[in-house]
């Protein structure tokens, strides 16, 4: 196998699941830590816990067990592409609008683990996977039950958060305070110093700030940030339609001449003015007549005289 990896907790190989033909990642826990029989418990737990988590921006977990010498692993998705510590380490930071993207599929993946009751505990740049598919959460071999108290603290020191140094409880604030430290170092290359935050937009520090607030409670959750952020990356979060005060703008498409509807409209005909008009002069030329020839004969015919008819007799 080929070592991909290593952490202070565990080493990461590739391999190659021969039963379903395809390649993965297995991770180790290291071998000091592997002689607690407590936390090779935990190991065990938390896999079957991560295992259970279906989401396009963690790693899927397919498998767990233990070697010959009780040293537990765990099999993963083998991701093509490096993380995001090694991004910056190679290139330097990102873009504002591109580490703010990445920063948006880091909380919706938390967003789902915490609705499962899941903290993650260790987000750091090291455990951000970038692939051509888009971005995965990685190792959650440390990852806790919300709620869950230990006096092991695990996690990287420069993300802890306040109540993680102090031993508090496991909650999901604590991821959201190590992702606003991840999305200020991954768009500058350094971790924020008090008080201010330089070198980010106004908007995008007003965000991070919320995230690194001391109180836990505070802190945004972790699904309205993914969509603060989606906000942020030009990305307009989904949420419901509010009504629009301008009526709907209707698509609308030109007619040709030919396709275009002609209204209706009554024909006059042209004949009946000109019948009327005949009619009228006919008449005319009649009354013309009568009253010419009422003027020179006194108004009865030549050599006949007008006698009553016997029918009305």
């Amino acid at each position: 196998m080929e070592r991909l990896g290593a952490g202070g907790m565990s080493v990461v190989w590739r391999g190659y699941d021969e039963v379903l033909g395809r390649p993965v990642a297995v991770k180790l826990l290291n071998a000091d830590l592997a002689r607690d029989p407590d936390l090779r418990g935990r190991v065990r737990r938390e896999a079957r816990a991560a295992a259970r988590l279906s989401h396009p921006n963690i790693t899927n977990v397919y498998d767990y067990g233990e070697a010959p010498d009780g040293t537990p692993y765990v099999v993963m998705e083998l991701i093509d592409g490096q993380s995001l510590a090694q991004r910056m380490a190679s290139t330097g930071p990102l873009p504002w609008g591109s580490a703010v993207r990445v920063a948006g599929q880091v909380a919706s993946a938390l967003a789902a683990a915490h609705a499962r009751g899941l903290v993650h505990r260790d987000v750091t740049p090291a455990n951000v996977m970038l692939s051509r598919t888009g971005v995965k959460v990685v190792d959650f071999g440390i990852a806790a039950v919300a709620g869950e108290r230990d006096a092991t603290v695990l996690g990287t020191p420069s993300y802890l958060a306040p109540e993680q140094r102090a031993g508090g409880p496991a909650q999901a604030a604590t991821d959201v305070y190590a992702l606003g430290l991840l999305l200020y170092h991954a768009s500058t290359g350094r971790l924020p110093k008090p008080p201010g935050l330089q070198g980010v937009p106004r908007d995008g520090a007003a965000v991070i700030a919320a995230c690194l607030s001391t109180d836990p409670a505070a802190r945004p959750g972790s699904a309205v940030l993914a969509r603060r952020l989606g906000e942020l990356a030009g990305k307009p979060a989904s949420a419901p339609a509010r009504a629009s005060a301008r009526p709907p703008v209707l698509r609308t498409r030109t007619l040709t001449q030919r396709e275009a509807p002609r209204a209706w409209i009554p024909r006059r005909s042209r004949r009946w003015p000109w019948a009327f008009a005949g009619l009228g002069v006919l008449l005319l030329t009649f009354l013309a007549g009568v009253v010419f020839a009422g003027g020179k004969q006194g108004g009865a015919l030549p050599g006949r005289t007008c006698r009553p008819s016997s029918a009305w007799t």
